[in-house]
């Protein structure tokens, strides 16, 4: 099992090296000394699981890094626990209102410390736990569609950050009522479980996330990729879906179970939301099925 990552934020050597001392046994630990600095590992494609953040620091204090890092959906969810003298925890109430979990006081007591910190990551651990239950389709066994719009909305964030594009991926299985009406709402299922498998098994890279959108229709996120490379993509997993060749005498399209499949291709910007990329990937899919199924359209914002 991977190590949980800490990330300390201190501009003071001496409490740096008394928390390294505390938990590089037992941690993976990154040192942060400036505040722009802690905010960008945050941000990163390596995040850490928990953020031990000193409170007056030079320019940015610890409740602006707080706030700033509870305003982004992709950083959101990274527990914040307050260091601090304990002359400044008078004011804690507003950290907590910020979104802090807890506050650690100086001069440290070490066993207090480990505890808390371990207390959080474990209370980490348990709501990650219950989340994935809970984004889980039941059906098909991979993540649904509650978890595909908190996918999606991190990495519409993530790319308008970077400038590079992302893209979506909008399936439908072509002519699913006839294969139910034919075969029957089991069979129906256990297709689905076995597309959904094979959609999933397409997804080369980290960052790919595939869900299940609802009824016969899945879609697909893929950050920073662009348009060639999307489409790519998109033929891979029409090419997964038919080497199944699962059975559809109903179809008129092809004698086993196809899927149409919309793309967009979008770099995140002022003035373009998330909700029109849905919108366009939808009429991208609608140009697709219009057009015979069984095919590819794009389109790029």
């Amino acid at each position: 099992m991977e190590r949980e990552k800490i990330l300390i934020v201190d501009d003071n050597r001496e409490n740096i090296d008394i928390l390294l001392d505390l938990f590089k046994g037992d941690y993976k630990v990154t040192v942060a000394i400036t505040p722009e600095r802690a905010i960008k590992i945050a941000r990163s494609d390596s995040p850490p699981d928990i953020i031990l953040l000193d409170i007056l620091m030079p320019g940015m204090d610890g409740y602006e890094v707080c706030a700033l890092l509870k305003g982004d959906p992709a950083t959101q969810r990274i527990p914040i626990v307050f260091v601090t003298a304990v002359s400044e925890v008078m004011d804690a109430a507003r950290g907590f209102a910020l979104g802090a979990v807890d506050y650690i006081t100086k001069p440290f007591h070490p066993p207090m410390v480990q505890a808390r910190v371990a207390m959080h990551l474990s209370l980490k651990r348990k709501q990650e736990m219950l989340e994935e239950f809970a984004f889980i389709d039941a059906l098909t066994e991979i993540p649904n569609r509650r978890r595909f719009d908190e996918v999606a909305e991190q990495e519409w964030s993530r790319s308008m950050r970077s400038g590079k594009p992302m893209s979506l991926l909008l399936m439908d299985v072509d002519h699913f009522k006839e294969y139910n009406d034919t075969y029957g709402h089991g069979r129906g299922d256990t297709a689905l479980r076995r597309l959904a498998q094979a959609m999933a098994d397409t997804m080369r890279r980290a960052g790919d996330f595939v869900a299940r959108y609802g009824g016969e229709e899945f879609v697909a996120v893929l950050p920073y990729t662009d348009a060639a490379k999307a489409r790519e993509t998109a033929g891979r997993v029409m090419d997964a879906v038919e080497a199944l060749a699962i059975e559809h005498s109903a179809s008129p399209v092809a004698p086993h179970l196809t899927i149409s499949v919309g793309v967009l291709t979008a770099t995140p910007r002022a003035g373009l939301k998330l909700e029109q990329a849905l919108e366009a990937v939808d009429q991208a899919l609608y140009a697709a099925k219009h057009q015979g199924r069984r095919c590819v359209k794009a389109v790029e914002l």
